[in-house]
């Protein structure tokens, strides 16, 4: 009999999740940077095997939104309660475990198999790491516990066996050779912020949201026309930099990426837009894909 399922993963911000998701998927699907709040939608990988299909989804980490974007993530993570099959709470060695209690108090009352991964354990000892598992036991009683460090890869060949073993007999909900439910142009979007994420302080990454207004491709080569939307014009002013040194930076190694990616030539144009107030804007959030229903 053929398995299939839906493996959601949530957890707090900056725990590891889309790092996680990419080392399950085998593919780079999530953005995983250092920075907290990466991640903004709701993001498919899919596992295809001849006996079984995985469908994981990365989520936004858990907070509490202080602007209509924020609630729209908030709400991606929310979803993720609401039709797994199985679900991965993901923590690490050194934050809080009574952290967002409210969403957790959800996590507790779920009757699916709920498997609670303590990420990061590379840069902790066996002491603490055994305090660690008492408090999220007390916290979560009905979840397995299972030590990982995704950036290392240790115990992830052990979660998918057993992620495995739980899966529900279902035929497969996807086509056997899709990768992700997400677009092309999603991840020409993604790629690009990934960078701004990396290259730009402060503020400026949390401000910033991408929109890919062309993408035509041949058989060789993808031209691809980006707009990167700020909320002000100083902002506007940092992503271009002196010059346009700092956008051309951006834009060479958001091409080096998308070439990776899609294993064609790549040729990118980048442009930068004010847009005041995207983040609290109804109608913005929704031409940039985001839901608050």
């Amino acid at each position: 009999m053929h398995k299939a399922g839906f493996v959601n993963i949530v957890g707090n911000p900056n725990v590891g999740k889309s790092t996680l998701m990419n080392q399950l998927v085998g593919e780079r699907i999530s953005i995983a940077t250092f920075k907290a709040q990466t991640t903004r939608h709701r993001i498919m990988g899919i596992v295809n095997t001849d006996e079984m299909q995985i469908v994981f989804s990365d989520t936004p980490g858990v907070l509490k939104p202080n602007y209509k974007l924020q609630e729209s993530m908030l709400a991606f993570s929310e979803s993720a309660l609401q039709d797994a099959d199985i679900l991965l709470y993901v923590t690490d060695v050194v934050e809080q475990p009574e952290k967002n209690r409210d969403f957790l108090d959800k996590v507790a009352k779920m009757t699916i198999p709920v498997i609670l991964l303590i990420n990061k354990i590379d840069e902790s000892d066996q002491h603490k790491l055994g305090d660690i598992v008492e408090k999220w036991h007390t916290l979560l009683p009905n979840a397995e516990i299972l030590p990982i460090s995704a950036k290392n890869k240790f115990g992830i060949d052990m979660l998918l066996a057993r992620i495995k073993e739980l899966l529900p007999d279902s035929p497969p909900y996807f086509d056997k050779e899709q990768l992700t439910d997400k677009p092309a142009r999603f991840f020409v979007t993604e790629i690009i912020r990934e960078k701004i994420l990396l290259y730009y302080d402060k503020e400026i990454p949390y401000s910033v949201e991408v929109r890919c207004e062309s993408f035509k491709e041949t058989d060789k080569r993808i031209d691809i026309r980006a707009v990167i939307y700020v909320e002000r014009e100083s902002q506007k002013g940092i992503i271009i930099g002196h010059q346009g040194v700092a956008l051309k930076k951006v834009s060479t190694e958001a091409r080096k990426t998308l070439e990776k990616f899609f294993d064609k030539h790549i040729f990118l144009e980048t442009y930068v837009k004010v847009d005041k107030d995207w983040r609290g804007n109804d109608k913005e959030l929704e031409k940039f894909g985001y839901s608050l229903y």
